[in-house]
This record gives structure tokens, C-alpha cells and sequence, in this order.
């Protein structure tokens, strides 16, 4: 039996070998990549009506509220079977959000809380973004009809830029990092009365609950909770939302469990990673000036994750783990999905499924059921 766990974990260990070695091409384009068609062309009718003011709200609603229903989450979970041979772990799945309208996760929180925005009266939305979540909420403000002012830092040159200025969203160039541009928003917000849709504000409670349906659409696939939900953190909003969904299922008697929660996130900078680590009970924030972004790192890198207790709270309450991963290592797993499962993914969306592996080198997992969740979609 010694024999057979020994080759086990060498043939891991090459496993894992291979990934970090892989000769991949640095991407010349950062960011996610929308569907094209955005939306398909059967929904146009209930967008014209969502964003046309001249119908009445409660037709708008109802339009908008199509629109999400057929076109945002509902998201695919396969299982990868190629990878699950390769590192010797049973049984993997692929949570893929690619698969929203304009790539990533994001479109989730940007289509509820214009949901939001539109009933409670707001007639113009906020965030803060250094592109993704931009996009997200720029094409959510155009199907609903609201205003969108999206705040990004001057040193970030993303190509979904133009895709946020295409949707009709006023840019608003802030001298800073990301966590000055969200200070800047929000305080607008306040000023002018706009609706914040940005991280750690007065709707994180919404953007909790939406996050949540992730648990929702595993459970509806595998019936249950699976043994360990891996996903890449920057803010740890999506993460802990995660949780949120799978604990209310287990208070309602519908799982046997609540998964354990892994983090991943790029190499020395992501306080939650960092704080999990050293054992901290509370995140601390890095010296801003450590934090350099590369066209690999940028979806994940942070020198202060606004939901990052909040997410670091989960870890140790789920007896889950956290983990960095080199913008090598991203890469290179990116290039194994490609290649192996036929997804092409972000590579900053790997960071959880290296945590994963990484874990299960070191100490091989007990059959079960894994779901990684893969955050972003690229061409």
C-alpha cells in the first residue's frame, strides 16, 4: 500500500511539474472576453423595453428581469476528467462563469443591483473598476436604461475600456490604484446621491446573495455540497458569497455539509492569502507601493481586499486553506485547460484551481467531489 501511495504522489508531483513548466506565450490583451453577441438577438425586445423610460417601471422590471433570468448565471459545471487523470484527483468539476454575457462573474452583482438601482429610484450607477467588473456594469446600466460612471486608475490601460465607453458609461480617470478609485466613487455616491455598486459599500449584503446562486446552480447539478469549492479571491466578495449560498442550504436540510472554501490569489499580494498564512485573525493591508501588476496578476492583486475578513472568516470556519500562485503557474494551468478540458479561461481565474492542486500534492485527497471555480473567460 506504501508502494502505491508513493507513485500516486510522484505521478502528482510530475503532474504538477509539467503545469509550472509548460512553454506558454504571455497574452498581449488583458481582461475577460465578452459573448458575441453580448445578448442574443430574441432579447432584444425585453432590453429596448428595460432601458426605454418611456414604458412604465413595472414594464421595465419585468423586462429586465427576462433578461437576467435567460442570460445571466445558469452557468456550466463539467467535469474534468482529462485534468482529474493527469494530477490523480476524483472527482473535479469546472464552475465556468466565462460563461455570463460579458465573460466573467461580474455580470451577476452589475445585473442585480441595476435591478436594484431601477426599483428603489436611482436613476445612475457607480463603481469603481480596473476593467471587468467595469464592462459588467457599463452593459448592465445601457439594457436597464441608467447612467453608468465607472472610476478607473489612471495607470490602468485595459482594452475592455473600450467596451465600457461603447455601453454608453462616463469614465472618470483617477490619479491612484484601484482602492483610490473606489474611495472616489463612493464618496460621489454620497455626495450625489448615486447608487454605489462598488465592494464593502451599503449593498455588499445584495452582492453576497447574488454571489450565493453559484452554491445554488452546484447543489442543483450535484445534489449536494461537494467536499472542497476552490475559487480565486482579490476582494473575497465572490468567495464569501459563495459560502453564504452553502451554509443557507445546510440550515435548510438540503446538503449533508458545507464545502471547505480555498482561496488562490497571485504571489505575496492578496492580504487574505497573506493573512491566512500567517495565521491572522483579521487581514492586514500591504504597502501599496509592493503591489505591481502584470497583465496575468491585475484581476487578483490587491494591497487592500475590501470583503477580505469577511472571506478570511470563511476559510477558518470551513477548515479550508489559501494559497498563492506565481503568474507562471496561472498560465501554465490556463494552457492545461485549453488544451486538456477545452476552456479557454482568464489565467488570473486558475489561482483556486493551483490552490487545489498544490494542496493535494502535498497531501492527496480522499475521493470525493471538488468544484473549482473558474472566474473569467478569453479568446
Amino acid at each position: 500500500m506504501q508502494d502505491t501511495r508513493a507513485a500516486e504522489s510522484k505521478t502528482q508531483k510530475n503532474a504538477i511539474a509539467t503545469l509550472e513548466g509548460a512553454n506558454v506565450v504571455r497574452p498581449l490583451l488583458d481582461g475577460a472576453t465578452p459573448n458575441s453577441p453580448i445578448l442574443p438577438p430574441e432579447m432584444e425586445r425585453e432590453r429596448t423595453i428595460a432601458s426605454d423610460t418611456s414604458f412604465s417601471l413595472e414594464e421595465r422590471l419585468a423586462a429586465y428581469e427576462d433578461i437576467i433570468d435567460s442570460e445571466v448565471g445558469d452557468t456550466s459545471l463539467t467535469r474534468a476528467r482529462n485534468i482529474e487523470r493527469e494530477m490523480g484527483l476524483r472527482q473535479l468539476y469546472l464552475k465556468f462563469e466565462g460563461g455570463n454575457p460579458t465573460g466573467t462573474q461580474k455580470d451577476r452583482i452589475a445585473f442585480a443591483q441595476c435591478m436594484d438601482a431601477l426599483r428603489r429610484g436611482f436613476d445612475t450607477v457607480t463603481v469603481a473598476t480596473c476593467g471587468n467588473y467595469g464592462a459588467s456594469m457599463s452593459f448592465a446600466c445601457a439594457s436597464a436604461g441608467l447612467r453608468c460612471v465607472v472610476y478607473i486608475p489612471d495607470s490602468f490601460h485595459t482594452r475592455r475600456i473600450r467596451e465600457i465607453e461603447e455601453h454608453g458609461a462616463e469614465i472618470v480617470r483617477i490619479t491612484g490604484d484601484y482602492e483610490a478609485a473606489v474611495i472616489s466613487s463612493s464618496e460621489r455616491a454620497v455626495r450625489e446621491e448615486l447608487y454605489d455598486a462598488n465592494p464593502g459599500g451599503a449593498n455588499t449584503v445584495l452582492q453576497l446573495q447574488t454571489y450565493g446562486q453559484i452554491a445554488f446552480e452546484i447543489y442543483d447539478e450535484l445534489r449536494d455540497a461537494p467536499a472542497v469549492v476552490a475559487v480565486p479571491v482579490s476582494n473575497g466578495t465572490t468567495l464569501a458569497g459563495i459560502f453564504r449560498g452553502f451554509l443557507s442550504l445546510y440550515r435548510r436540510g438540503k446538503t449533508s455539509r458545507i464545502p471547505k472554501m480555498v482561496a488562490g490569489s497571485s504571489a505575496g499580494k492578496n492580504p487574505i492569502v497573506r493573512a491566512f498564512i500567517r495565521k491572522l485573525e483579521r487581514c492586514e493591508d500591504l504597502p501599496p507601493e509592493m503591489i505591481k501588476e502584470t497583465q496575468v496578476n491585475e484581476p487578483l492583486v490587491n494591497w487592500h481586499s475590501i470583503d477580505g475578513d469577511a472571506c478570511l472568516q470563511v476559510l477558518y470556519e470551513t477548515e479550508g486553506w489559501a494559497t498563492f500562485a506565481s503568474d507562471k503557474s496561472m498560465l501554465a494551468i490556463a494552457k492545461k485547460l485549453r488544451d486538456a478540458e477545452g476552456l479557454s479561461v482568464l489565467p488570473a481565474s486558475t489561482a483556486g484551481l493551483f490552490a487545489l492542486m498544490e494542496k493535494h500534492q502535498k497531501e492527496p485527497q480522499q475521493p470525493d467531489r471538488y468544484v473549482v471555480v473558474l472566474t473569467g473567460r478569453r479568446s
